[in-house]
């Protein structure tokens, strides 16, 4: 959790809200499919409860924030500009909603996934 200290109090932004942030800014990017589950228990988990922070894992190491993202890309796309637009919008709505350092944002390609074709 990171803290700000102010003169009236402090401001606590939990990892579950920068969780979020990120998956919604994810979800915005060109080609991007969906996120996938961080692991077997993560995705079995998810299966009973949906959670908004489904393929998103963070680190805060008090000086700033590291992002981990485990994403499914449409099938036909470059899967490096797909990548590399996630990471970059995913670190703009961070910092730009919480005020937070975005050291890094790590993008792992977990599937290619073919839309049906119309």
């Amino acid at each position: 959790m990171s803290t700000e200290q102010k003169i009236n109090g402090n401001i606590y932004i939990s990892h579950r809200a920068i969780s979020t942030i990120a998956y919604h800014a994810a979800l915005e990017s060109y080609g991007l499919v969906g996120l996938a589950p961080k692991n077997k228990a993560a995705g079995l988990a998810n299966v009973l409860i949906k959670d908004p922070t489904l393929g998103v894992s963070i680190e805060f190491d008090g000086s700033g924030v590291g992002i981990d993202l485990y994403i499914v890309v449409e099938y036909g796309t470059r899967i490096t500009s797909v990548a590399s637009s996630v990471a970059d919008n995913v670190s703009y709505q961070v910092e730009n909603q919480t005020g937070l350092t975005v050291k890094y944002v790590n993008v792992h390609v977990r599937g290619l996934r073919v839309s049906c074709p119309d």
